[in-house]
């Protein structure tokens, strides 16, 4: 499949206007010698572990939910890691897209299916986007209330993770409205009260400005808050795209923070 074409419906499913100002998103790597693709690669990062990963499986496409190129760049050295990953890729002739805040904002997206993980309720955008229906962050108002110890657990069990970074209230009651975002949620939270707060990462400040309002916060560190989408958004683009290429989740991306 020609790789516009590939484009082309990336761009219908998660339009790139719906993205931040400040990202980079879209066709970061333009392939200097045209070629159809054959087998895509989705991952969160684009780390050198990845580019090699992708290199190994003769990947033609990597669609990298963070953008590799986001600040300008003056040079490029073969010494540092990170550009020795851009080198490599455009050596090779790989195409990078990432559609990084797009898919957070659209319905449907990386905000939606986290949403899913709290528990049954109504679910509105935190920050909707003029004339869309889409928007940052999403706020859920649970059918039924539940204690933080539960929420917590249902949390890791749907991200699939053992621990979790819990700041709580000094008020012990029950929650019904979770406020969440994917990665870093300070943004979106701006102006929203909710009786916990979800998401990878917020400073310490901000978690302690949540706790003294009388709120909740859950971290699960940034990108295990986007990963999981990764399985959902390979059958998305499956059914979009059809049987003609082979697209696949890396196995060598994973968080960098671990707990010991």
């Amino acid at each position: 499949m020609k790789l516009q074409t590939i484009i082309h419906t990336l761009g219908n499913i998660a339009p790139l206007d719906l993205a931040e100002e400040w990202d980079n998103v879209g066709l970061l790597i333009n392939p200097l010698r045209p070629h159809n693709v054959r087998k895509i690669l989705l991952t969160v990062d684009l780390t050198e572990p990845v580019a090699d990963e992708a290199l190994a499986n003769k990947v033609d496409l990597i669609i990298a939910y963070h953008p590799i190129l986001f600040r300008p760049a003056s040079r490029l050295d073969a010494d540092n890691a990170y550009d020795r990953t851009v080198m490599k890729l455009i050596q090779k002739n790989l195409a990078v897209y990432s559609p990084h805040t797009a898919l957070d904002a659209v319905i449907g997206g990386v905000n939606d299916w986290l949403a899913d993980g709290v528990g049954a309720g109504e679910i509105s955008v935190l920050q909707p986007i003029e004339n869309s229906e889409a928007g940052q962050g999403r706020l859920v108002e649970l059918t039924r209330p539940v204690k933080l110890k539960t929420l917590t657990q249902r949390i890791k069990k749907y991200l699939g993770l053992k621990t979790v970074r819990i700041a709580q209230s000094t008020e012990d009651a029950p929650i019904r409205t979770v406020a969440l975002c994917a990665g870093a949620g300070t943004d979106a939270f701006s102006g929203i009260e909710a009786d916990c707060y979800l998401t990878g990462e917020m400073s310490h400040h901000n978690v302690l400005e949540a706790t003294l309002s009388g709120s909740n916060v859950i971290l699960c560190e940034h990108t295990n808050t986007e990963r999981g989408y990764l399985p959902l958004f390979r059958n998305i683009l499956r059914k979009a795209l059809g049987n003609g290429v082979d697209i696949s989740v890396s196995e060598i991306d994973s968080d960098p923070i671990k707990f010991n």
